[in-house]
């Protein structure tokens, strides 16, 4: 296994290594979330759960355009310094508040709210900044990586849960805010980054009309878009964890914490596979294939019962879902000039974003009418079919190869 590429960039490897520690804490306060929401409730309580994605998802549909306007009319580096503070702050309230012992599972959707006001303005800074930490050459392998630290953080961050909470679960709050020391240093050696400003049009209708004009020009970012919301959106799975172990497996924390990760780690086995490739070809038949696998692989999820099948489905669900990451972000990046890098991330992040929290809802809405199994599998098999319509409207998907220039029918 040879180094990455990404990773013999000074700038990019200070910013990869905070990330590293910084999604380890926000993934173990993802976890304390939904199993505080759930001892809050009492009993299993599938719609309680599915508010969180409602309070993830509406500040997103409001304020994400604005944040990717801010991140092409303004240094990206100093926008990540301020919202990487704010999640800081945000974790530390969650800690005082349940300190106090008296927090409500209203309280956690305001906070929730909070933090994702602060990710729409951080997510279009940050993934526009890596293409000016890299060439052109090493974004894959950046991308990729990316996806590794994520889902590292996404392995680490639960049982960390698992082993903090036992001393109280404000402790898995606080744990993360100082998690967030780690990219504000990275930020900080880093020192600045060379951003292209020269064509910044501000902070206006007319400039987040251009980033939608843009998308609505390339079928090819538009079409991977949609198969991002369609697939996420069905199969969100995550949200029902809690219920699926405590109520289902009957493993407890620590089967659930061992459920959260599973998935993850699926993700950094695939994420570490692709960083070692120089060239993917074939990027459309993979990126179908990966889709495939997670629609299926949800559904396996959701009929079974026992730990073991279970943690072995999830795995593909990761597997699925970190080579369509790489992807999807190559593509955009690598068609998208960097004066509208983060107009059209920020658009994106409706779509990804928007997907599995909204999709949170839905799958809360079909388990409290028809069970938590039924609405795995149900949306495993509305992944599988969303993604046909899909591929009906753009064929050239089944065959698309390098990028966009080369196939005239996604210019």
């Amino acid at each position: 296994m040879h180094f990455p590429p990404a990773l013999r960039h000074r700038k990019f490897l200070y910013i990869w290594l905070g990330l590293l520690i910084s999604v380890a804490g926000s993934q173990m306060q993802l976890a304390a979330i939904h199993w505080h929401i759930r001892e809050l409730t009492g009993e299993p309580d599938p719609l309680a759960l599915g508010g969180i994605g409602l309070a993830r998802i509406l500040p997103i549909l409001f304020l994400s355009v604005i944040g990717g306007a801010l991140a092409d009319s303004y240094n990206r580096r100093t926008i990540l310094f301020i919202t990487q503070s704010v999640l800081a702050l945000q974790a530390l309230a969650l800690a005082f508040l349940t300190i106090g012992g008296h927090i409500t599972i209203w309280q956690i959707y305001a906070l929730t709210a909070i933090q994702a006001a602060a990710m729409a303005f951080d997510l279009p800074a940050r993934q526009a900044l890596v293409p000016n930490l890299v060439p052109r050459e090493a974004l894959s392998s950046a991308f990729s990586l990316a996806t590794v630290a994520f889902n590292t953080g996404a392995i680490v961050g639960p049982l960390l849960f698992v082993a903090v909470s036992a001393g109280g679960q404000e402790n898995a709050y606080l744990f993360n805010a100082i998690s967030f020391l780690a990219v504000l240093a990275a930020l900080f050696f880093m020192g600045d980054v060379p951003q292209d400003m020269k064509s910044a049009s501000g902070i206006n209708l007319a400039a987040i009309w251009d980033g939608v004009r843009f998308i609505k020009s390339r079928p090819l970012i538009l079409s991977t878009m949609l198969m991002d919301f369609v697939a996420t959106f069905f199969a969100s799975a995550n949200t029902m964890l809690p219920i699926v172990a405590r109520d289902i497996l009957h493993v407890g924390r620590v089967g659930y914490g061992w459920l959260i990760s599973a998935e993850a780690i699926g993700s950094v086995v695939a994420g570490l596979i692709v960083s070692q490739v120089r060239e993917l070809r074939k990027q459309g038949p993979v990126f179908l294939a990966s889709v495939a696998l997670f629609g299926l692989a949800t559904v396996w999820f959701g009929l079974t019962r026992s730990l073991g099948p279970a943690m072995i489905a999830l795995f593909l669900v990761g597997v699925g879902d970190a080579v369509s990451t790489v992807i999807r972000q190559t593509i955009r990046q690598l068609q998208t000039p960097d004066s509208l890098r983060g107009r059209m991330i920020s658009i994106n992040q409706v779509f990804f974003m928007g997907g599995p929290q909204l999709g949170e809802v839905e799958a809360g809405v079909v388990a409290a009418l028809f069970g938590v199994p039924f609405a795995i599998v149900s949306g495993g098999i509305g992944c599988i079919l969303g993604m046909g319509l899909i591929v009906w409207k753009w064929p050239h998907l089944l065959t698309y190869n390098q990028d966009e220039s080369s196939n005239p029918q996604f210019s």
